[in-house]
């Protein structure tokens, strides 16, 4: 790996810069020590802080194992200099703006930056929300490469026997992939949608879990791959149709395919359903260094020094738009999409940026010419227009420490 500036090694103890304040401090529960609040599908505000980083203590949840090794990651001697919105404003200024719990940049193997607000540490599992669905994206190219799964045109029914004769049973993989099935499912967040009514039968126990959780959904408004729709259920889907070809759990196949050889400084954990099936559209928990680990991993083309664990052509492919209308504006919206991957466009020479991006503003963007990863978790609203805002930030990182 390359080396960057004047660095010296982080032990496993190190700490990052303290935990800082931030915006919204009282209403986020500040005097309360951010309490962990019943489980909800809308929670309080003074509840956000601990539900985004103690999510696994609210639900069940399934244990991703690391392996015996930390991947090292180092750090620079001096934080450099981070400039954003045409280089007016810096980290400091992000920060003190924004509901930033998590904020970590990695170049290569050192870390440029690493802060943390409202008293969380590098210690807590922050929540996925959809970040997960990269992830499960990713382990459906280990299974394809694996033989596990066959071809990304067999349907999913040819795997998970309960999908047979529904919708989402007769599409393919590749097309739930891409969020394009054609089945009617709503995703709007207002707590009466159709995402809302997944929540309810997979972790809020409302169902027997499992296939179960897909079920209410059987609808087909357009052929398949037709469409970018984007859709929860989809990638739910997915989770059933890897846990059926693997044999494996999902956490437990995460774990030895990517988790442990990609060197996890700590456990994730990952939310299952009341039959012990992951909430794979969103349920993963881990520590910020490890979801820049995990970066670094997608910006190498799924390689560690030397080592191929997720199949470079995968990578690749997963992280560019398969058609026309997949790509950057052409979804309805600023960004593209891939194999379960945010595309983001980039300027010229940088075209290549993707990023895992979650509900309440969680991301990890990535610029692999630069080996560049940005790692964002927050405590937002839901509908909270900050996308621009962090674009805005991530497009500083590039410009600031690009090359």
């Amino acid at each position: 790996m390359m080396r960057v500036g004047v660095l010296v090694l982080l032990g496993s103890l190190l700490l990052a810069a303290g935990a800082l304040g931030g915006s919204d401090e009282k209403e986020l529960g500040k005097a309360e020590g951010y309490p962990l609040c019943p489980p909800s599908l809308r929670p309080e505000r003074r509840c956000l802080v601990s539900m985004v980083s103690r999510f696994d203590e609210m639900y069940p949840a399934r244990k991703v194992a690391r392996g015996p090794q930390a991947w090292p990651l180092k750090r620079a001697a001096v934080e450099p200099a981070i400039r954003y919105t045409s280089r007016s404003l810096g980290l400091d200024d992000y920060l003190a703006r924004n509901r930033t719990t998590g904020l970590l940049v990695l170049k290569d193997d050192t870390i440029l930056a690493e802060r943390y607000q409202y008293d969380r540490t590098p210690e807590h599992r922050m929540h996925s929300y959809s970040m997960a669905k990269t992830v499960v994206a990713m382990l459906v190219g280990v299974a394809l490469a694996e033989g596990k799964i066959q071809s990304l045109d067999d349907h999913a029914a040819k795997y998970v026997a309960e999908l047979k004769g529904t919708p989402y049973g007769e599409t393919p993989i590749r097309h739930l992939l891409t969020m394009s099935s054609g089945v009617r499912f709503s995703e709007n967040y207002s707590g009466t949608d159709d995402v809302a009514t997944l929540a309810r039968l997979s972790i809020l126990g409302e169902s027997a879990g499992g296939a179960a959780t897909v079920m209410p959904f059987r609808t087909r408004d357009r052929a398949p791959g037709e469409r970018f729709s984007y859709s929860s259920a989809e990638t739910q889907v997915l989770g059933l149709v890897l846990r059926a070809a693997t044999g494996s759990t999902v956490a437990d196949y995460l774990s030895t395919r990517i988790w442990q050889p990609m060197g996890a400084e700590a456990d994730a954990s990952w939310i299952i359903d009341k039959g012990g099936y992951e909430a794979t559209y969103f349920g993963l928990n881990a520590r910020v260094r490890d979801w820049a680990r995990l970066g670094m991993l997608l910006a190498n083309d799924g390689a560690l020094d030397g080592r191929q664990i997720i199949p470079a052509g995968w990578v690749r492919t997963a992280t560019t738009p398969p058609a026309k209308h997949f790509a950057p504006g052409q979804t309805g919206m600023l960004l593209g999409y891939g194999y379960q991957t945010w595309i983001v466009p980039g300027k010229p020479g940088q075209e290549h940026q993707f990023a895992l991006r979650g509900l309440r503003g969680q991301g990890v963007f990535v610029e692999p010419k630069s080996k560049l990863v940005m790692v964002h978790t927050a405590a937002g609203d839901v509908g909270n227009p900050g996308l621009m805002v962090m674009l805005e930030l991530w497009f500083g990182v590039v410009d600031s420490l690009g090359q």
